[in-house]
C-alpha cells in the first residue's frame, strides 16, 4: 500500500485497509447483476472514497437455480440436461466429469476412441472460453474490437459443436459409456480450417491488445496475485500459474489421453491482470495444438460407446468418487455419492468461481480504481452460475 494511502487508512490488516465505513461518508454504487463489465449474473456493491473501491461486496442469487439438489430427483442420464447448464460457455467439462464420476461408481470402462473423442470437445470447449474470455478482458478496459473478432471466431467453434452433436451451447455429447456419436465426414478438414481461422486471429489480437501501450499500462499490477494467496485462497487454473505454480490437472493427474499429447504447463511470474492474459494467451494458442494432436494421432475406426443398462432403471451401486479435469478456469470437480438407487443421492460440484468471484475479488479490489474494476473481474476469469449450481 502507498504512503498516500497509510494516511488515509491508518488501520491495516494484512496490507489491507481497515475501514470504519459508518462513521466516515462513502459513496456506494452498484456493478450489476445486468452490466457489461460483470462476467455473468452477478452484483457487486462497491463502496468509494472519490474513484478509488475502498469496500467491496460480492451478490449473487440472481439465478436460483440449485441444481445439485435437482439432480437428486433425477434419474443419471436426466442429469445431462441440468449439469451442462452450470457453466454456460463452457459446459462440455460438466459433461465430462459427471459422466466420468458415474462410470466410476458403475465400473464402466469407455472404449479407446470415445477417450480421444471427448479430449478433442475438451479442448475445443476450452477454446472457445478463452475466446470469448479475452473479448471480455479488452472489452473491459476500452478495446470492444477485439471481442467483435474473437467472439466471431467461437461463434466457428460453436459451427463445429453443432456439425458434432447437433447442438451449438448445451451438446450433452459425453455421456455415460462414451460419447453419443462419430465424427461426421469432412469434420476433420472443417476442424483445421476453423483451427487457421483462430491462429490468424490471435495474430491479429497479439498485435492489437498484448502489444498495446495502454492495455500494458492499464493491466499491469492489476489485482496482484502472489504464492503464498494461491493455497491460502484455493486459487486455480491460470490465476494460479501465472503466479509461477506449474499446477495443471490434465498434467498432474492425467486422464482420458492427456497422456499420449504433447504439452508443457505454462506458466508466468507476477499474477496480475497482465499476466493473466499472456498466459492464457499463451494457452490458447497450445489448445490449437492439443486439438490438432488429437485430430491427427485419433483412431478412424472403433467403438465410441459401451453399452450401459437401462438408463430409467439403471441402478448404480453404492459408493462415492471424486473426480476432476482442467477447464479454462482451473480445477473443476464433481464429488458424488450414490446410495444403490436409480437416483444421485448426493452431488457436490468443485467450481473455481465459488473462491475467485467471491474471495479473491473481494480482496484484489480494494484499492482498484473504479474504472479498473471490471477489468479486474474479468481477469479472474469467473463464471458466476458455477456458485449458483
Amino acid at each position: 500500500m502507498k504512503n498516500r494511502d497509510r494516511e488515509k487508512f491508518p488501520n491495516v490488516l494484512n496490507g489491507i485497509p481497515v475501514i470504519d465505513l459508518e462513521s466516515q461518508k462513502f459513496l456506494k454504487v452498484w456493478q450489476g447483476p445486468q452490466h457489461p463489465g460483470v462476467t455473468g449474473n452477478i452484483s457487486l456493491e462497491v463502496t468509494l472514497s472519490g474513484d478509488e473501491v475502498v469496500d467491496l461486496k460480492t451478490h449473487v442469487g440472481y439465478l436460483h437455480r440449485g441444481f445439485e439438489k435437482l439432480m437428486e430427483r433425477r434419474k443419471y442420464l436426466q442429469c445431462f440436461t441440468i449439469v451442462c447448464r452450470i457453466c454456460v460457455p463452457e459446459p462440455d467439462t460438466n459433461e465430462y466429469v459427471f459422466a466420468a464420476a458415474t462410470e466410476e461408481l458403475a465400473g464402466i470402462t469407455i472404449p479407446e476412441k470415445a477417450k480421444w473423442l471427448r479430449t478433442l470437445v475438451l479442448e475445443m470447449a476450452r477454446l472457445a472460453s478463452f475466446l470469448m474470455w479475452i473479448g471480455g478482458q479488452a472489452g473491459a478496459l476500452g478495446m470492444g474490437t477485439i471481442a467483435q473478432w474473437t467472439v466471431a471466431q467461437r461463434d466457428y467453434i460453436l459451427d463445429l459443436f453443432e456439425e458434432l452433436t447437433g447442438a451449438r451451447v448445451y451438446h450433452m455429447y459425453m455421456v455415460p459409456g462414451g460419447v453419443r456419436g462419430d465424427i461426421p465426414d469432412g469434420f476433420i478438414e472443417h476442424v483445421e480450417k476453423v483451427m487457421k481461422g483462430v491462429e490468424k486471429v490471435l495474430y491479429d489480437v497479439e498485435i492489437a491488445l498484448l502489444n498495446n501501450a495502454i492495455f500494458k499500462m492499464r493491466a499491469k499490477g492489476l489485482g496482484y496475485i502472489s504464492k503464498a494467496m494461491v493455497d491460502e485462497y484455493g486459487i486455480v487454473g491460470p490465476n494460479a500459474r501465472a503466479a509461477g505454480l506449474a499446477r495443471d490437472i490434465r498434467k498432474d493427474s492425467p486422464y482420458l489421453i492427456y497422456d499420449q499429447l504433447d504439452f508443457n504447463v505454462i506458466t508466468g511470474t507476477h499474477s496480475d491482470a497482465l499476466e493473466r492474459t499472456f498466459v492464457r494467451f499463451r494457452e490458447m494458442l497450445q489448445c490449437v495444438s492439443l486439438i490438432r494432436q488429437v485430430i491427427n494421432k485419433m483412431p478412424r475406426n472403433g467403438a465410441y460407446y459401451t453399452h450401459i443398462p437401462n438408463p430409467l432403471h439403471w441402478k448404480i451401486p453404492a459408493g462415492e468418487t471424486y473426480v476432476r479435469a482442467e477447464a479454462s478456469r482451473g480445477e473443476y470437480g464433481y464429488y458424488m455419492v450414490s446410495d444403490g438407487t436409480e437416483y444421485p443421492r448426493r452431488v457436490q460440484v468443485r467450481g473455481p468461481s465459488y473462491t475467485h468471484a467471491i474471495a479473491v475479488l473481494e480482496k484484489l479490489a480494494i484499492g482498484t480504481n473504479l474504472a479498473d474494476l471490471a477489468g479486474l473481474m474479468v481477469s479472474l476469469h469467473t463464471c458466476p452460475p458455477e456458485i449458483e449450481r
